[in-house]
This record gives structure tokens, sequence and C-alpha cells, in this order.
């Protein structure tokens, strides 16, 4: 099977994995439609609770066809298009954020900077390969002009927290989604061309690792932390992370991994999601959401691009880092 794959050019190992993606969510799909419309027929206790798990599957099969179809069209597409799709997903991202986190006039110089200097320089620098200045151009400089901008406006009022929040919005939409595409610039040796199986493995195995712990967590009742999150325990956490070191670990074949590497890779891409999404969590219980954008404040509420992309936006720049660190590239 292995040298099967090794056969086909870069084009056709893609077009074939997207094939097998496209057909796994149609699959599962129509699994959980037979099985909304089996317990629709039920007239045994717990309504409540099987209208509350078929809402959070319908919402795990819809971050999954978006996130593939984005993928598509960027790969189809090619690199310069598909970072500039990875910019407008971290521009309407950034947008979500800054709706839930009270802004005053003083800020819109920072506002400014952030959605149309902050944002498309970044992607530049991305989309040029520009490795050495993309890493430090948020952290460092932008976390420094920031601050300036903001005490131009003249209005010290609660000036750290309205800074502070700000700041981490352009650290989680920005900087930790603009990896994703940066991952399609690195410059492995014999893997040219067919740096968009990284991405996939990057994304299939947080969405797995996601998936099934949400699943495990369901039948367990033991959160770590009940106020932020009722999907985190350890046990579901450790089942996700299995789940996704186990599809990395298959998917070795695609990346310029060895199985061992692939597992390591996977496993830090999992740990760095999983918990970023729990932290993300943290902040919406903090604003008093449950999820992400301007029509979801309500329980019932549908969920925002920021639910869907937060455990994407913590791991891809561990994951990018973790690989150029062992690689030396």
């Amino acid at each position: 099977m292995t040298s099967f794959l090794r056969s086909l050019s870069h084009n056709q190992q893609i077009g074939l994995l997207f094939v097998l993606l496209f057909g796994l969510l149609a699959l599962a799909s129509v699994a959980a439609l037979l099985l909304s419309m089996r317990e629709r027929h039920q007239t045994d206790g717990g309504h409540e609770a099987r209208i509350r798990n078929q809402r959070d599957n319908r919402h795990l099969l819809q971050v999954s066809w978006i996130m593939a179809t984005v993928f598509w069209i960027g790969w189809a597409a090619g690199s310069g298009v598909g970072t500039l799709m990875f910019g407008l997903l971290s521009f309407f991202a950034l947008r979500e954020f800054i709706s839930l986190s009270p802004t005053r006039r003083g800020d819109h110089r920072s506002l400014v900077l952030a959605f149309f200097v902050v944002l498309p320089l970044q992607y530049l620098l991305v989309w040029g390969g520009r490795y050495n200045l993309f890493t430090v151009f948020i952290p460092v400089y932008v976390f420094l002009a920031l601050p300036v901008a903001s005490a131009l406006g003249n209005d010290p009022q609660r000036f750290l927290e309205r800074n502070a929040k700000l700041q981490w919005g352009i650290m989680v939409c920005v900087y930790g989604m603009s990896h994703v595409p940066a991952l399609l610039v690195l410059n492995f040796p014999r893997f040219n061309g067919k740096n968009a199986f990284l991405v996939f493995f990057l994304v299939l195995v947080v969405q797995t690792c996601m998936l099934v712990q949400h699943l495990v967590a369901r039948r367990l009742r033991r959160p770590v932390a009940p106020e932020i999150s009722d999907s985190f325990s350890w046990r579901s956490w450790t089942a996700g992370l299995l789940a996704g070191g186990l599809l990395g670990t298959l998917l070795a074949g695609f990346t310029p991994f060895v199985p061992g590497q692939a597992l390591a890779m996977a496993l830090v891409a999992c740990a760095a999601g999983s918990l970023g999404h729990l932290v993300m969590k943290a902040i919406k219980r903090d604003r008093g959401v449950t999820h992400w954008g301007g029509a979801s404040r309500s329980v019932t509420g549908a969920s925002g691009l920021l639910d869907r992309v937060d455990a994407l936006c913590f791991a891809a720049p561990v994951f990018f880092h973790s690989v150029r660190w062992y690689f030396g590239l």
C-alpha cells in the first residue's frame, strides 16, 4: 500500500486524500442523519440531552466540512490563494473576538492598525517565506506598537485591559492562524511541492483529537474544570491524544516523517490544540457567552467561525516551530 501511494504523483496523492476525506465526511453525515431520525421517535426520558448531543454532532460535522472545503479550495488554487484565504479567516475570527470585547473611541487607532496593517503584513511575510521575521513580527514589534497607538488616543480608562484583549486576539486569530499556510512554504529536502500534506496532517490529527475527546467526554461525568468545560477530563483528553497520535502514525507515509516522528508531531499538535480549546472556552465563559459570534449570545445561538478554528490556532504555531526545530529548517 505504501509503495502504491509513493508511486503516485503528489497531485494524485492529494486528490486521493481529498476523495477519502470527503467520502468519510459524507458517510458520517448520513450516519448522523439516520441517528437523529431514530432518536426523534424515541419516547423515553433524556429528550433534552439527545437534542444537545445532536446539536454538538452537527457542529462537529459542520466544522469538518468547512475545514475540508477550505483546504480543498486552497490546494486547488495554489499556495498564494491559500494564504489569502487563511488571511480572510483570520480577519473574520479577529472580528468575532473583538465583538465580545468592548472597545472605546481611544481604541480606534489600534483597531485600524490591527485589521488593516498588522494582519495583511503578517500574511505577506508568510507568503514570502520570511520565517525569521513573521515569527517575531507580532510578539515583538506589534505588541510594542499597539499600546503606543492606543496611548495616542488619549484615553487612560481601563488602558491595560483594553490593550491586553486586543493583543490576545491578534495573537490567537492572526499569529496562530498564519502558521497554517506557513507550512506550505517550509523548505523540506526532497519534499518540495508536497507541503499541502503537512497542512492535512495537522488539521486531521487535531480534528480527530477534538472529536474523540468530545465523544468520550459524553460518557464521563468528572470534568477537570466544570465551570469552564464539561467535555474536558484527563481520560477524554488522553483518549483524544491517543486517537490523534494513532492517526498521525498512519498518515506518516504522506509526510516527510517516519512513523515515530509522525507520532511525536501528532501528539504535540493535539496537546496544544486541545489545551488551547480549553483556554478559549475559559475566555467565552468570562465574556458570558457559549459560542463566538455576534448572533450567538444565547445558549441556542449558532456557533461562530472562531469556535471552528480555535484549537487549530493554538496547534499550528506549536506544530510549525516543532517541525522547524527538529528538522533544522
